[in-house]
Order: C-alpha cells, then sequence, then structure tokens
C-alpha cells in the first residue's frame, strides 16, 4: 500500500461542507435559512419564540398535552410551560418502554432586562435602569440601536405585550458612552471595567411636558407609554420588559454565506431541531423536542432545564402506556443542541486548532464543555459519541469535533449536564458561532442547514 493509499486511510481528513454539496443541496440550504431568518426576525425573546412554536405546531395538528390524555402512534402534542418554554412530541410506534429521541435547546439569550422600578429623570434625560442577563461584554451595549420587548401585567389583571424598536417607523433606544475626547481615565481601564453594569441606562427621550416641577421629561415619556400601552408607573413592579438589538437578521459577506443576527446562540439550534420535528411522519422512538428556558443563568427557575416540567410532559406520555418513567430516561437519547465555539483567525490563541469548530465544516459534536477540568461537564461516553458517529454517518450529515477553547482559558455550558442527570445519555452538539454573546452573532448557513439534518437523523434514530 503507498503511503497515500495510507493517508487517507488511516489519517483523518476534514472538508468543507461545500466540497460536497449538490446544487439541489445548496437551494433547500438557501431556502431553510430564509425561514430561520424569519423566526429570528419574530422572536427575540423566549416568550416570543414560545407563542410562535406553539401557533406554527398547532398548524401542524400539534394538540395540547392533557392529564389522562390516550395517546397513538403519529400523535403530535405540546407543553407550553408557562408561556416561556415549550416541549413537543411526536409519537412512535415502539413503546415509551423503549425510551425517546430527544433534542434539546434554549431560547433565551444574553440581553439588558429593566430594573423593577425602571423609570427615572437625570441632567433633562429619561432613562430606564437595567440589570444584564447572562454573560455579555457590557462594552460592547452603547452607542448601538436597541429595541423593547416584553410584557406588562397591569393593575386590573390584563396584560399587553410590548414591542418598541423594530418596526421600520419605530424609534430605537440606546445606551450613551463617553467621548474620546474625555475618555482619558477610561481608556485606562480593563475592558471588562470600561463599561459598568450599573451604566448601562437606557435613553427613553429629552423633551418635557408643559408645565411646572420636577421629572417633566420622565412624565411625558410615562404619558406616552400610557397612551399607548394603557400603563401607570407602578405596573412597572409587574412587567418583564427586555432591552435587545434592533434590526433585522442579515446575510454576511459579499458570497452571503454567513448570517448575522443578535441570539443565534441558542434559537439557531431551536428552530433546527423544531423543523426537524415538524418534517418528520411517525417515528419509530418517540421524537422529543425541548425548548428551554434560563440556559444563560444556570438552567434554573420553573421554565429552566433543571425544573421537573419535562418530567411532568414525560410522565404523562408515559402514563397513557403504563410505562416506568425511569425505565422511558434510561432507554433514551438526548442531543443537547447547543452552539459551540467557531474557530477565530483573529484570535487564535484561545483555541485548540486542532479540536475547534471551524465554519463550513458542519455541525459540531461536542464530547464535553465545562470549564477547568470538565468542571459542569456531562463528558459523553465512547459509546454515546459512537451512536452519533453512527446516526449522522448514515444520514450523510457533515460534521465535526468541537471543544470549547483551550484548557484553563474560561469555559461554559449547556443543558446536557441536567438531561444526564436524569439518566438520559446525552452529548452535545450545535451550531458553531462567531461573536458568541455579542449583540450581533455569525454563523455559517451551511452548519445552521447540516444541524438541521442533524436533528433530524437522531428523531428518526
Amino acid at each position: 500500500m503507498t503511503t497515500d493509499e495510507l493517508r487517507e486511510k488511516l489519517l483523518s481528513a476534514p472538508k468543507n461542507g461545500y466540497t460536497a454539496m449538490t446544487p439541489a443541496q445548496r437551494e433547500e440550504l438557501n431556502a431553510y435559512c430564509k425561514r430561520y431568518a424569519a423566526f429570528m426576525d419574530a422572536c427575540k425573546t423566549e416568550r416570543e419564540a414560545t407563542a410562535w412554536t406553539v401557533a406554527e405546531a398547532e398548524k401542524r395538528g400539534f394538540k395540547p398535552l392533557a392529564s389522562g390524555m390516550q395517546i397513538h402512534p403519529g400523535d403530535k402534542v405540546y407543553l407550553n410551560n408557562r408561556n416561556k418554554s415549550v416541549i413537543l412530541a411526536v409519537i412512535g410506534t415502539q413503546s415509551l418502554a423503549e425510551g425517546m429521541n430527544i433534542c434539546a435547546a434554549h431560547v433565551d439569550s444574553p440581553r439588558i432586562d429593566l430594573k423593577p422600578n425602571p423609570l427615572y429623570e437625570d441632567g433633562g434625560i429619561a432613562y430606564f435602569k437595567t440589570h444584564y442577563y447572562g454573560g455579555i461584554k457590557k462594552y460592547q451595549w452603547p452607542t448601538i440601536p436597541l429595541a423593547l420587548h416584553g410584557i406588562i401585567c397591569r393593575k386590573d389583571g390584563t396584560s399587553v405585550s410590548v414591542c418598541i424598536g423594530e418596526d421600520e417607523t419605530d424609534p430605537v433606544l440606546m445606551v450613551s458612552d463617553l467621548l474620546v475626547h474625555l475618555s482619558a481615565d477610561q481608556m485606562k481601564k480593563t475592558m471588562a471595567e470600561g463599561i459598568a453594569g450599573e451604566q448601562l441606562n437606557v435613553i427613553l427621550g429629552t423633551e418635557p411636558l408643559d408645565g411646572e416641577g420636577a421629572d417633566l421629561v420622565k412624565l411625558n415619556i410615562l404619558k406616552l407609554l400610557n397612551e399607548k400601552y394603557g400603563i401607570v408607573e407602578d405596573d412597572f413592579h409587574t412587567a418583564e420588559l427586555t432591552v435587545v438589538p434592533a434590526g433585522k437578521c442579515r446575510d454576511v459577506g459579499l458570497d452571503r454565506s454567513l448570517l448575522g443576527a443578535y441570539g443565534h446562540d441558542d434559537r439557531v439550534c431551536a428552530y433546527a431541531q423544531l423543523e426537524a420535528l415538524f418534517s418528520i411522519d411517525t417515528p419509530a422512538k418517540t421524537a422529543v423536542c425541548i425548548l428551554a428556558d434560563k440556559e444563560e443563568i444556570g438552567s434554573v427557575g420553573v421554565t429552566g432545564m433543571q425544573s421537573r416540567a419535562f418530567e411532568y410532559f414525560a410522565e404523562t406520555l408515559c402514563l397513557s402506556q403504563n410505562v416506568r418513567l425511569g425505565e422511558c430516561f434510561s432507554n433514551s437519547f438526548c442531543l443537547s443542541a447547543d452552539v459551540s465555539n467557531a474557530f477565530d483567525p483573529n484570535f487564535p490563541e484561545v483555541s485548540d486548532r486542532r479540536n475547534n469548530s471551524m465554519l463550513n465544516y458542519g455541525v459540531a459534536i461536542c464530547k464535553y464543555t465545562g470549564s477547568r477540568g470538565k468542571s459542569g461537564a456531562s463528558d459523553a461516553s465512547a459509546e454515546a459519541m459512537q451512536h452519533v458517529r453512527t446516526v449522522l454517518d448514515r444520514a450523510g450529515v457533515c460534521w465535526q469535533l468541537a471543544t470549547l477553547g483551550k484548557v484553563d482559558q474560561g469555559g461554559g455550558g449547556t443543558v446536557a449536564a441536567y438531561m444526564a442527570n436524569r439518566n438520559i445519555v446525552t452529548v452535545d452538539a450545535g451550531v458553531p458561532v462567531l461573536c458568541m454573546h455579542a449583540p450581533m452573532e455569525l454563523v455559517s448557513k451551511l452548519d445552521c442547514y447540516e444541524t438541521y439534518r442533524a436533528c433530524k437523523a437522531i428523531y428518526l434514530g
């Protein structure tokens, strides 16, 4: 055997996914990414993603899951968990005693939340006080167009949805930064200290109402909000309002090979597994799609992956077949669909290039996340990795391996550990991302499409 033959037989040789893509696949890829971009434009918060998902699911015949419901192969059910997370399933032909094939992602993203008593005036400017949510670089958020999204529960018991800054005719909001001419002291600070959390105050306006007294600009802003939403200042105490980057998902690059948007982490994987579920008929094993909340702050709370909402959903299904929940979980598999960091040639020093995911090489399979000595990781077994490898290869999915940067450089986590804690075999996989957790993140269209194909392959086993 020649050296070239040995090299081809023995050595790993990852290839850019475009080299093997047919014209028909490229057309399907572009169509998929247009649908994904529309989802991103409509869903900038977990509430919006949940509402969109429920509406689309019902169009496709999904029914709300209810206690005591009888289910049969091919049935489609969902659980809306308090309007902030959602679980869906297509019932398979096999008993739930054989387990489920699960894809789990999250639909929350790093952002800036309003404090419970946010509205104030200072120096003739009306502001919202905020508290950032999840891991952000605070210096990235001033001087960019921002939008306000959320819900306000009013004193009379009614509620109203808020969205300001997304329509072309809307005003946008903004956080100010110090002018360079007077920033000598600021420029000496570290990047982490240059903008403090308490400085992420959102500018609302500067025009005062006619009259005498203090806070006339604040009063004018509240008057405008009252006219549009019927609220008073006390209603902020029972509101859930979020500031996110304004604007739509956009093609990036002269070749349009990338998508730029706020919140690819992790709605890019959430959409992939959702569309994959919508595309299948009756699978062998029951296929389950989880869109969870609160991952960016530890998957806590009633809508996070650590809650027992998933147990309630799965147990309701199992009871209809007289199957023990523990037996179902022990035979289930979960793809924890979350993003990885794409190798960035501008910052090569933080990555182990031999083990880092890259743009256009397909869905990234990650054996472990965590930090330091794999702290917080579920650390998938060789058998679990082999299962994913076999399923994706059989389906012709383009995939690659990933780790989260160099050892001791930092780290992060996903919902994988919480699924594994339920005695469910779990492996991380998802779309490589540039500029992760920035107000605008970048992903490859090819990787988005291959992640969708990976989720579909997992559902079908």
